[in-house]
């Protein structure tokens, strides 16, 4: 038998997390079934997590850099600030698409918190977790490109997150390609309106 490390333990959970939270929902993900998922025993899972809403965080963590990471390591230095940010938004786009269903989960999550008792902050933390993410992203684009926003970071990422965030549950209901790369490519010009060298 090979010997794992915690953090190879803490890694197989959270990838059997959400294994186990997209085929079964966020509700059923015992941690019996998430430990059965990965292949360990079940003391693994308190070693390795204090309590099931710290694994949470950790899920929402990784799928949320998952989806944002790749969207910033498109851009390029010297690139115009248009060409950037619209690169930046297709490639975070195309993440969507290709992982629906996590992105899926991410609501489900959110709901999931919010309706438990004393889980609440998870939820909080989530959000929080995006607007950090996405306002880097934004920090990110405006460097490579060498230009300033015009409108402060904190805001311009709060209506970024909303309108993100919106766009992907429009999309996640209706699978309207179409609507949603215009409603993307309307978001870009905005975000270059508010962009000054």
């Amino acid at each position: 038998m090979v010997r794992r490390s915690a953090d190879e333990r803490r890694e197989e959970l959270i990838e059997a997390a959400i294994k186990v939270m997209i085929r079964d929902g966020v509700a059923k993900a015992t941690t019996r079934t998430i430990v059965a998922e990965a292949g360990l025993p079940l003391g693994a899972f308190h070693y390795c997590f204090r309590s099931k809403e710290e694994l949470l965080h950790s899920v929402i963590e990784r799928i949320t850099q998952g989806a944002l990471a790749p969207a910033v390591a498109a851009a390029a230095a010297g690139v115009p600030v248009a060409d950037i940010v619209r690169d930046t938004l297709r490639v975070y786009w195309d993440r969507i698409r290709a992982t629906p269903d996590e992105h899926l989960l991410t609501y489900e999550l959110t709901q999931y918190a919010l309706r438990q008792p004393g889980l609440a902050e998870v939820a909080r933390r989530q959000y929080r977790h995006y607007l950090a993410v996405n306002g880097e992203s934004l920090a990110t684009m405006a460097r490579l490109a060498g230009f300033e926003w015009t409108v402060p970071l904190p805001t311009l990422a709060r209506y970024g997150l909303a309108v993100l965030d919106g766009l992907t549950l429009n999309w996640l209901i209706d699978r309207d390609d179409a609507a949603a790369a215009a409603a993307l490519d309307e978001y870009a010009a905005y975000l270059v309106s508010v962009a000054r060298p």
